[in-house]
Order: structure tokens, then C-alpha cells, then sequence
């Protein structure tokens, strides 16, 4: 089970208690950019071409800490950039755990060895470490060789040290489900705590968008990989109402604020895939004052093919909340891997000759 006991339980909780006072929108995950400087330059990364007077800021720790004060999700995930560039990165993290807030700091791995020590094992923390297949694949990904032999290593002496550890792993075009799942049991074999998996997001600012997969492609992928995977322990760090998403069973509309982003220029609209939209000064701000109904599949057409867990991994937990025995039933047989997809959701905009998008009305505009 990629998800710790004591994090369901304290989600859970959490969830009801945002449903009991009737609150509709509410997050499960601050994502939490406090720099956008990093020591890679990955072909699907859509921060790398900022200017240097921007990758060279951070955000302080009491900016950080302030930042889960003022959205109170129960989980924050660290990314960047490079969040192990920052100087105050222990005390943020260390802040974050008193706090009893499960932290999964995201990184390539290139500095965790040397930076360990400034780290304390905790049930709160979790290394979430990019890896985003076998080592041609994620060494071609981050545009780099050898880095998936040294996050290995890290990852190898984090578990000898008591770390929690989740592999977060993004696929691109050109994977192939016996690949993908070959590399999920080379995961499971290291002992890894958790595995994120997720189609990667086409950003407008990606230097290669040819890498990235369609929605269609990709359902047909994930039933291919969760069809070699029917008798593995793959220890996936997701809902299983959200890996049934992927398998193409589920119609699901789009949960941006679920997991809200908090970077340099301040809460960023709607989520942290789409950097052009705008900032809120508030996290209260970027609730109510944002036009939600812009954004997801349907909706508007950068988000055609997203269907990444920042966005639907809210919707779907939300979704197992509603209906715990539909997803105990996926969590027992796993995602459908036959059979009839679920209908898209209807398209709500027209495409016109210049290229942009005039929305129209349609009930797809009500998101969940």
C-alpha cells in the first residue's frame, strides 16, 4: 500500500470534517514551489526558461510555513526547481512536520546524498524522488546521463536510513506498458514506500512538446500496464478510484483547487501546470475570486489532455468519499483493463481559425 494508515486516516478526517461545516472547495495538497532553480534542464519541464533573476529567488521559510497556515491542507508536496538547492530547506520541512503536515519533498536525487544529514526519518516525510523509468529512458528524459544510476544510490542509502521514499514517475510518448511495468517491479524491488504515475502535462513552455501523450494514448496505455500488473504488488501511490481515471473507466471533471500552488509570484491560476493564467495574492483570493469554470478538460484547450493527479486525484478521492464501495471494489480487483471507455467530457469551447478559444455554454461547465 503506497499511502500510509495514519495519512488516510488523518485525510479522511480531514475531508469530513471540510464536508460537515459544508465547505465546497477546499484543498488536499498546498504544491508548494519555493524556487524555480534546478540543477537539470528536462525536456518535458515547463520552468526552465525563466530568467535568471527569477530562477535565482526563493521564497523564506516563513513564507513557506505561512503558506499551509493559510490553505490548511494536510499534505504539501515540495517542488521547484530543485527544492534541495534552497538553503532553507530542513527548517521549512522541519516546520512542516510540527505541524503534523505529511511532506513529500520532490527531488532529482543529485544532491540527496550529501544532504541526508540535514534530515530526520519521520512518518510526516517522504522523499519523493524523480524517476521517470528504466535508466535509458529516465537518463533521455532529464536530458542527462547517469542520473538514474545516482538516484538509485540515494534512494538505496535513504531506505538504510529509515527514510520514507515514493518514486514519482511521469510518461512521455514512446513508453510501452511492458517497459513501464518492468520498471514499476524494479521499484517495488528497492523498497520503495510509494510510486506516483501520471501522463505527462504538455506545458506551453516545454522545450519539446513532440514528447508528450494524448488523453486516448494514454488510457489505452494504463490498461495495458495495469493488465501486466494484475498480479503484482505495485505499491501505487494513488486512490484506486484515480488509477481506474487513467484506465479510461471513470468520467471525471477536473478538481484544480485540490491541490493549489503557492510559488514566487503567489497562488498561481488555476494549478500549477498552467503558468500564464494569472497569480491571487491569497489563497482565499484564488478560491473566490477565481472563474473556475475557464479551466479543465472541456473546458479549455490546454487542459484537452491533462489528466494529471494534481487536477483528478482530488476529484477522484472525492468521488471515494461519495461512493466508498465502488472504490473498495477497485482497491480489491484493481482498474478495469477491458471493455467500453467512459464517455469524454462534452467539449464546451470552439476552435476558431486563429486558433483561440471562445467558450460556449454546456453543463460541462459545472465542475465537481
Amino acid at each position: 500500500m503506497g499511502i500510509p494508515i495514519r495519512q488516510q486516516f488523518q485525510v479522511a478526517s480531514y475531508i469530513m470534517g471540510q464536508k460537515m461545516r459544508g465547505v465546497k472547495r477546499y484543498p488536499l495538497v498546498l504544491m508548494l514551489e519555493p524556487l524555480f532553480r534546478c540543477n537539470l534542464a528536462c525536456a518535458g519541464c515547463g520552468k526552465i526558461d525563466y530568467p535568471e533573476e527569477i530562477l535565482n529567488k526563493r521564497m523564506s521559510k516563513e513564507d513557506c510555513l505561512s503558506a499551509i497556515d493559510e490553505c490548511g491542507a494536510p499534505i504539501v508536496s515540495i517542488a521547484g526547481g530543485e527544492p534541495l538547492v534552497h538553503k532553507e530547506m530542513p527548517q521549512i520541512v522541519e516546520g512542516f512536520i510540527k505541524k503534523k503536515k505529511f511532506v513529500y519533498l520532490c527531488t532529482n536525487a543529485l544532491l540527496l546524498k550529501r544532504r541526508m544529514e540535514d534530515y530526520t526519518p519521520s512518518v510526516y516525510l517522504t522523499f519523493s524522488i524523480h524517476l521517470d523509468g528504466n535508466q535509458l529512458r529516465h537518463d533521455a528524459s532529464v536530458c542527462q546521463e547517469g542520473v538514474f544510476d545516482k538516484a538509485v544510490e540515494a534512494i538505496r542509502m535513504a531506505k538504510e536510513r529509515g527514510f520514507r521514499i515514493n518514486v514519482a514517475c511521469t510518461l512521455f510518448q514512446g513508453e510501452s506498458a511492458e517497459e513501464v511495468a518492468e520498471f514499476f517491479d524494479y521499484a517495488t524491488k528497492l523498497g520503495v514506500e510509494g510510486i506516483t504515475v501520471s501522463p505527462g502535462f504538455s506545458y506551453d513552455h516545454a522545450p519539446q512538446q513532440e514528447v508528450f501523450l494524448q488523453r486516448s494514448a494514454s488510457k489505452r496505455l494504463f490498461r495495458k500496464i495495469f493488465e501486466f500488473g494484475k498480479s503484482k504488488q505495485w505499491p501505487l501511490n494513488h486512490s484506486s478510484l484515480y488509477l481506474d481515471f487513467l484506465a479510461g473507466n471513470q468520467t471525471y471533471h477536473c478538481t484544480p483547487w485540490g491541490n493549489p500552488t503557492r510559488n514566487l509570484f503567489g497562488w498561481q491560476r488555476p494549478c500549477y501546470l498552467l503558468v500564464d493564467e494569472g497569480y491571487a495574492s491569497t489563497f482565499k483570493s484564488l478560491i473566490e475570486d477565481t472563474d473556475w469554470s475557464k479551466y479543465g478538460t472541456g473546458n479549455n484547450p490546454k487542459c484537452a489532455n491533462c489528466m494529471a493527479h494534481c487536477g483528478y486525484e482530488a476529484t477522484a478521492v472525492n468521488d471515494t468519499v461519495a461512493h466508498p464501495l465502488k472504490a473498495f471494489g477497485k482497491f480489491i480487483h484493481g482498474p478495469g483493463t477491458d471493455g467500453p471507455m467512459a464517455p469524454e467530457i462534452p467539449i464546451a469551447y470552439v476552435q476558431e481559425k486563429s486558433d483561440a478559444a471562445m467558450p460556449v455554454e454546456s453543463p460541462a461547465n459545472q465542475q465537481s
